[in-house]
């Protein structure tokens, strides 16, 4: 894991030398200190593959199908919002329900986090760190099992292989 993180923070600085057009050596120096934050702040992050994880490769390639369901789901819930606006539909119940984070990094719940905002219909409220849960307002909150198991598999399928 270590040689990894020497050869992404080579290939870090041989790209910042090559923006810049020089190879003098404290262009290059700095490339590397560079180079070696960016690769820190990644494993600290948890954007950086654990034994078993998703590598950078695979996580590029499931990239497109978790943008596909995040505006799927964002088309969803402009149609659910839109529906009780025009008092198609009658507003339920809305409320917070609280999701778990479970296995996510803090990355992971971060992007949780945002990519549920972006959908109509939903909205973060809080981190509870301590509690390892994010409380979401949601349009419909009579069934929050639902809501839960709803989050999670989202996260299985479409955000764990690219953000765990």
């Amino acid at each position: 894991m270590m040689a990894l993180a020497a050869l992404w923070t080579l290939v870090l600085a041989a790209v910042y030398a090559l923006t810049l057009g020089s190879f003098a050596p404290w262009d290059v120096a700095l490339g590397v200190l560079l180079g070696a934050v960016l690769v820190a702040a990644a494993r600290r992050a948890g954007l950086v593959a654990r034994s078993g994880g998703p590598g950078l490769p695979g996580r590029l390639l499931r990239s497109p199908l978790l943008a596909a369901a995040v505006f799927r789901d964002m088309t969803v819930g402009t149609w659910q919002v839109a529906s009780v606006v025009l008092g198609i539909r009658p507003l339920r119940r809305p409320g917070i329900v609280a999701i778990p984070i479970g296995e996510r990094s803090d990355a992971g719940a971060l992007v949780t986090a945002f990519l549920s905002t972006l959908s109509p219909g939903e909205f973060l409220v809080e981190i509870d760190w301590e509690k390892r849960v994010l409380l979401f307002h949601v349009l419909d909150a009579s069934d929050p099992a639902r809501v839960r198991a709803r989050f999670a598999d989202f996260y299985r399928q479409h955000q764990q292989p690219v953000v765990p």
